[in-house]
C-alpha cells in the first residue's frame, strides 16, 4: 500500500463516509429523475431552449449580485448578508422613477434613456446604502472576531429591509412594461425573449468590465494586494480604507443594476425582495468559490441554468407534482453537492500549507 493511500485512510472518518454516501445518493436520485424525464418527453426542444435561455438570464442576475459577496469576502473575509437588501434598495427605488417616466410618456418614447436613468438611480441608491452600512456597521468591527461582523450583517439586513418598508410601504409594486423589450426576437435561429437577451448581454458586459478592472487597473491591483495581506499592503503605501470603500461601491453598483434587470424579468418589487435572490447569489458565490471573481460569475450562471432546468429535468422525472414550486430545493441541493465534493467551490483557491 502506497504512502498516499495509507495517509488518506488514516485521515478518513465515518462522518466523511456518511457525507459522501449522502452526496452519492442525491446524484443517483437525480440521474433516475433525468432518465424518467427524458423517457416521458414532457417538453419539446423549443421549451428546453426557453428554459436554458431563462436560466442564463437569471444566472446573469445571480452572478452580478454574487460578485458583491465575493468581492467583500475577498477583502474582509466576512459575508455581507445585507447585500441582498442593498440589491433591493436599488430595484425598489428605481421603480418610482420608472413609474414617473411612464406617467409622463417618456418611458416608452425614449426607452434607452429611461433605462439608463433608472439604472443610474438604482446604482446611486445601492451605493449610498452600502457605504452607510460599511461605515456604521462594519468598519468599527474590522478587528473583531469573525462571528461579530456576521451577526452585525444580519442585523444590518433587517434594518435596511424595514427602513425601506417604512419609506416605501409594504405593498408589492410592478415595473411598467417597456414596449421595446416586449416579445421575442430571433438570435442564431432561436426565438428569445427580448428582455432575456438584454439581461444576458448587459450582465456579461458588466462582468467582463469588472474582471478587466480588477486585473488590469491600478485600483484593481490594490484590491488584490489588500485581499492578499492588509498589513503588508498598508506598509507598501496602499490606502486600505479606500480600497475597502471602493470594493463596497463596486459590489453595490453591480447589485443596483442587477436589481433593475431582475425587476425587468420578474416585474414585481417589494421591501423583502432581496432575501431569496441574495441567498441564491451567496449560493452561487460558494458554488463558484467564495472570494474568486471568475468563480462567482461561473457559479451564477450554473445556478441559474440548474434552477431553470432542474424541476423539469429531475423532479418531474421522479413524478413530483408542481415541480417548479420546488426550484429553490434544486438550487440549494446544488450547494450541498458542491460542499460535499468540492468544498472550496468549482474555482476556489487551493490554499497552501503556509497560507493555512
Amino acid at each position: 500500500m502506497s504512502e498516499k493511500i495509507k495517509y488518506f485512510l488514516e485521515r478518513i472518518s465515518w462522518v466523511d463516509i456518511m457525507v459522501w454516501l449522502f452526496g452519492l445518493a442525491i446524484l443517483v436520485i437525480a440521474v433516475i429523475g433525468v432518465i424518467g424525464s427524458i423517457h416521458n418527453a414532457y417538453y419539446t426542444k423549443e421549451q428546453w431552449m426557453d428554459f436554458v435561455v431563462f436560466g442564463i438570464s437569471q444566472g446573469g442576475v445571480y452572478a452580478l449580485i454574487a460578485l458583491g459577496y465575493t468581492l467583500v469576502y475577498g477583502i474582509l473575509f466576512m459575508i455581507n448578508f445585507a447585500h441582498g437588501d442593498i440589491f433591493m434598495a436599488g430595484a425598489f427605488t428605481g421603480y418610482f422613477l420608472a413609474a414617473k417616466l411612464n406617467q409622463y410618456g417618456i418611458y416608452n418614447s425614449h426607452p434607452i434613456i429611461s433605462l439608463l436613468l433608472i439604472m443610474l438611480l438604482a446604482m446611486v441608491t445601492s451605493v449610498v446604502v452600502a457605504l452607510i452600512t460599511e461605515r456604521v456597521a462594519y468598519r468599527p468591527l474590522r478587528k473583531a472576531p469573525r462571528l461579530v461582523p456576521l451577526i452585525t450583517a444580519i442585523g444590518a439586513s433587517f434594518t435596511i429591509e424595514y427602513t425601506f418598508r417604512g419609506l416605501y410601504g409594504s405593498g408589492v409594486e410592478a415595473y411598467p412594461d417597456m414596449k421595446i423589450f416586449v416579445g421575442k426576437t430571433s438570435v442564431l435561429g432561436l426565438r428569445i425573449l427580448k428582455v432575456h437577451l438584454l439581461v444576458i448581454i448587459l450582465s456579461i458586459l458588466l462582468m467582463a468590465a469588472l474582471y478587466a478592472y480588477v486585473q488590469y487597473t491600478k485600483a484593481g491591483k490594490a484590491m488584490r494586494a489588500v485581499a492578499e495581506d492588509k498589513d503588508v499592503a498598508s506598509l507598501m503605501g496602499v490606502d486600505v480604507d479606500r480600497v475597502i470603500v471602493n470594493t463596497f461601491i463596486l459590489g453595490a453598483a453591480l447589485a443596483g443594476i442587477a436589481g433593475v434587470l431582475y425587476a425587468l424579468i420578474f416585474k414585481q418589487v417589494h421591501f423583502f425582495m432581496g432575501f431569496i435572490p441574495g441567498i441564491k447569489a451567496f449560493t452561487a458565490a460558494v458554488v463558484g468559490g467564495i472570494g474568486n471573481v471568475p468563480g462567482a460569475m461561473l457559479g451564477g450562471f450554473i445556478l441559474g441554468i440548474f434552477e431553470a432546468l432542474g424541476p423539469g429535468l429531475i423532479l418531474e422525472g421522479l413524478g413530483i407534482p408542481a415541480s417548479y414550486q420546488l426550484k429553490d430545493v434544486i438550487a440549494f441541493t446544488l450547494l450541498v453537492l458542491v460542499l460535499i465534493f468540492r468544498p472550496t467551490g468549482l474555482m476556489g483557491e487551493r490554499l497552501s500549507e503556509e497560507k493555512v
